[in-house]
This record gives structure tokens, sequence and C-alpha cells, in this order.
């Protein structure tokens, strides 16, 4: 048995501690706010926020963890350095979290340092920067926080009349002290997918699940699908892309490499999470014979992985909170009509408060693997919404 420290306490740490937890192990979850949904299923929890170095150093002295394992970005990440030299074990490492928890990091090692095809990028701390580079990118781009998830802060800018308020909203959307924004070039993709990628211990080779299909609307994922139809040829420069950005930054576990797909076939890399990806929710639909958290699990524990193949075709969509809500007054979540139809399930976060637009829950649909994805993305889309009657693309 280990003791496995969590950092942060969302819907994504709460299926990796039920992953644990049926293989014995105990499990602190760690959040900045009390009954978080990881909470619920762990042994021990602390509230407190990580960003604040000496109270995550005090948590660790607490507990002394076997294993560190962060969910979210928000974190004093370079504390990590410390606990992995003193011999915990973080995950996938303290150089990979290090690096992905800041955007500036991240597509410097994979433009500059390893060569992947990314859009053409500026950083700016300043409006003077950042309308500067605008000039320099032509419209329309892509604006982002350098640290942020969920697409806090993010927007694409039009025209000039757009700047201030995009910028504006970078940086109140930015996580922790990190008050930066990178802006991009619009790629004009057909889709985008997730490349679900597992490094492994003891020189175990890396593995890669099937690709999963994804829209994102204000940067946060809405609905994912497992199989992406996409060529050989461009799967390959995907595993290729994944491969050489996972080892650059070591370590064992998940990682959820994203893409994009042009309209002439060319994929181009875009983010990267060394953790379970959002859109790989819909493997909890049984798409593969092991979930994305139960790869992660055996990747972080060094248990072998015999085989990643594809079990079911399947769709999830995310259930959105239709208002402000808080325990004292709660939604009212209808399952029945939801599970009533063959091959479904329901995931419902355990999220006490909600404002709205808020994920509180995802629906997840399957069949056999050569079923029409796009049939039950529709059918995943329209039971999201008799949960709490609120559509998967609703604005938030």
């Amino acid at each position: 048995m280990k003791k496995i420290l969590l950092l942060g306490s969302g819907e994504l740490g709460k299926e990796f501690v039920i992953a644990a937890k049926c293989a014995g192990q105990y499990v602190v979850a760690c959040d900045r706010y009390d009954n978080a949904p990881a909470m619920q299923v762990a042994d021990e929890r602390e509230v407190f926020s990580m960003l604040d170095g000496d109270a995550l150093e005090a948590v660790v002295k607490k507990h002394h963890p076997d294993i560190i394992v962060p969910e979210i970005e928000a974190i004093r990440t370079e504390r990590l350095f410390k606990f992995e030299e003193e011999g915990i074990q973080v995950v996938p490492s303290a150089r990979a979290v290090n690096y992905t928890m800041n955007r500036r990091a991240i597509r410097d090692l994979a433009s500059k340092e390893l060569g992947l095809r990314t859009a053409k990028y500026f950083y700016a701390k300043t409006f003077d920067e950042f309308k500067k580079a605008a000039d320099e990118i032509g419209f329309p781009c892509v604006v982002k926080p350098l640290m942020s998830s969920s697409g806090h802060g993010q927007s694409y800018v039009h025209n000039d009349d757009e700047l201030e308020q995009a910028f504006r909203e970078a940086m109140e959307g930015s996580r922790g002290d990190v008050k930066e924004v990178i802006i991009e070039e619009f790629i004009d993709f057909d889709s985008e997918f997730t490349l679900l990628t597992v490094t492994q211990q003891h020189g175990w080779p890396t593995l890669f699940c099937p690709p999963i299909g994804h829209v994102q609307k204000g940067g946060d994922y809405r609905e994912s699908w497992q199989p992406y139809k996409i060529s050989d040829e461009a799967l390959k420069q995907a595993q290729i892309m994944a491969d050489k950005v996972t080892k650059a930054l070591t370590g064992a576990g998940i990682w959820g490499v994203e893409f994009f797909l042009t309209k002439q076939g060319e994929v181009i890399f875009s983010e990267l999470s060394p953790r379970p990806h959002d859109t790989g929710m819909v493997t909890l639909g049984h798409t593969t014979n092991l979930s994305e958290f139960e790869l992660h699990f055996r990747a972080v524990m060094g248990l072998p992985i015999a085989d990643i193949r594809l079990e079911h075709a399947g769709a999830s969509a995310v259930i959105l909170s239709p208002s402000d809500c808080s325990i004292d007054s709660p939604l009212s979540y209808n399952l029945d009509d939801a599970l009533k139809e063959p091959c479904t399930r329901v995931r419902i976060f355990g999220k006490h408060d909600a404002h709205r637009g808020r994920r509180m829950g995802v629906t997840l649909c399957y069949g056999d693997v050569n079923d029409d994805v796009n049939v039950l993305r529709d059918k995943a889309k329209r039971l999201a919404a008799t949960v709490l009657g609120t559509d998967p693309y609703m604005k938030k």
C-alpha cells in the first residue's frame, strides 16, 4: 500500500481516487475548499491554497506521502522539485508538472526545442506588447492566460476593437501569480482531438489510446467521442509528437495531448496536460478496456498494462448548471429520463456549489465498436440536456 497525496480534488481527481481505492491504496485529497469531489471518496482531506508553498510543505511533512499526484494548475510547482529530491515520487515528474502548468514553458519546449508544428505565438505582459503581437499575427487570433484551465480567460479576437477586453479577460482569468498572456495564430482546423498517451516505468514502452475527438467552446470541453476517425498517416504524426514531448518532460502517467487537424490533413500540436484529461471521461463508458483513470493509476504505480484496446464506440456530453447554487439551495438532478435509455451512464460529480454553466456531471453513451459515433454524440447531448435542463453548448 502506498500513501498518495492528491493536489486538486475535482471530478478527474475523484475518478483517480476511485481507481486507487479499488487497489487498496491510501489517499489524502487536497483542495482550496472543503468537500470537493475527490475528498468524498478519499481517506483524508486537507483544505488549503496550493499556491501557498509553506502550507504545501506543511501538508507534505504531516502526511509523509509516497506519491504526489497533481490534478490542477494552481500549485507552487517549484516546491515539487524539493519533494522529489527527498525521495517522494511526483507524477509524472516535477519537471513535467512545472513545465505544463505554464503555457510559455510547454509551448517553447514543443516549438523551439523539439521542433513540433504549433500555431504562431507571442507573449505579452502589457497591453502595448499585446497590441504589437496582434498586429504581427493578424486577425482572427486566440488569447489565453499563461496559466489557466477549463477555458478561463480565453477568447477569440476578430478586430482591434476587441483587443482591450480580451487582454483584460485573460489577465483576470489567470490562475496563480503569473500575469502574462499568450496570443496565438488562429488555426483554421477541421477538428480537434486528444491522444491519451501513457508513459511507463521500468523502461516499458509508451502506449497510446485510440484518439478521442472533442469539441470545445470558450476553451472548455463540451463533448467528446471515441474512436475519432483519422488517417493512419495523421495518427502516426500525432503519436511521434506525443512521444517526443512526453519523453522530454519525463515521468510515468497518462498525458492528455491535444492536436488540431487542419482541413488539409496537417496535425498541429496544441496543448498538453500531465494527467487525465476531461475529454478522456468518455472512457468511463467502457470505450476502452481500461479507463484513462485506471491507466493513470497503473502507470503511476509501475503496474503492467497488458494492452489498450477499443471495446465500444462511445460519446460523452457535459451536464451544466442552469444557475448559481449552493449546498443550502441545491440543484435538482433528473436521472430517470437519461437512465431509462440503454447503454447510458451518468456521472454526477458531487459539487455542492455552482455558478451558471459550471460542469456538474457528464453523460456517457456507448454501443458496438462499429456504431456511428455521430448517432452516439447526438444521444449523449440529448440526454445530458434532460438531467438539469441545460444544453451542453449553453452560454456560461
